[in-house]
């Protein structure tokens, strides 16, 4: 009897072994939620360094600026990357979720580009204006506009501007607040429109040879808006964090952002 109890706790060790096992290596997968341009791209490209260091990338691409967060922070995904920290921090203000900046990866300038009006001097009195409709990037696109002189904004509105901060208006400009992923296919109804960095390039836009204007790459933006990996509060030391982290700030992404987006990303590491 006792033998026989010895071999059933001998099994039940080694059933314990292989569950561990089994654990850790499902534990291996770092499920990502990303924009698909250029952040599920440069994904793509950091797939071979997590490869290399033991672990499967797996990208689940989101087309709008709240699911990303709400997935992550619902433990459906182990980390996201498309958003800046003002923007996570806004988010975590009126959501009540509890993300956190695991490292800055790149910096999208903002552009000014053309809809019915081809340039900044042929701009009309009344002439429609384009703006993303979320605090911070509305902020954003309106210091924008204030840095090539179409507007004033009132300076202690700073990142959190929004149209109603205006402070002076000479060319009394209609500001039309719109979705981000909406403002490419808004150029025909407006004069110009201030387009998030990713969105320009899904739109097929680039921002050396089609905008009007551009932040320019010193500018505060470029260190207040790079794009995140974002995690749970947390989780911003864990080894599939820190994988994660050094894959895609590694040299072959950097050579990649450099190589592909003509100005429109700028690496930041």
């Amino acid at each position: 009897m006792k033998k026989i109890i010895s071999l059933a706790l001998a099994l039940l060790l080694v059933l314990g072994i292989v569950a561990a096992c089994g654990g850790k290596a499902e534990d291996k997968t770092i499920k990502v939620g990303a924009s698909p341009t250029p952040h599920a791209q440069l994904l793509e490209v950091a797939r071979k360094a997590l490869e290399a260091d033991g672990y499967k990338l797996e990208i689940v691409e989101f087309s709008d600026y709240v699911l990303p967060n709400t997935a992550l922070n619902e433990g459906e995904l182990d980390a996201n990357f498309f958003q800046h920290e003002p923007y996570l921090l806004d988010f975590n203000a009126e959501r009540g979720t509890k993300l956190s900046t695991a490292a800055r990866v790149h910096y999208e300038p903002f552009g000014i580009y053309p809809g019915k009006t081809a340039s900044l001097d042929a701009l009309a009195d009344g002439a429609k204006i384009a703006v993303p409709n979320d605090t911070t990037n509305e902020a954003r696109a309106l210091l924008l506009l204030e840095q090539e002189g179409l507007i004033k904004l009132d300076p202690a509105a700073g990142i959190a501007a929004t149209k109603k901060d205006i402070v002076e208006n000479p060319k009394k400009l209609d500001i039309v607040e719109l979705e981000a992923a909406q403002l490419p296919r808004s150029l025909a109804d407006v004069d110009l429109a201030v387009i998030n960095g990713n969105y320009a390039i899904e739109a097929g836009l680039s921002v050396g040879r089609d905008s009007l204007a551009r932040e320019d790459k010193d500018s505060l933006a470029a260190d207040t808006y790079a794009n995140i990996i974002a995690v749970r509060t947390g989780d911003e030391n864990t080894p599939k964090t820190q994988a994660l982290v050094k894959a895609i700030r590694s040299d072959a992404v950097r050579e990649y952002i450099e190589a592909t987006y003509d100005g429109a990303v700028v690496a930041v590491f």
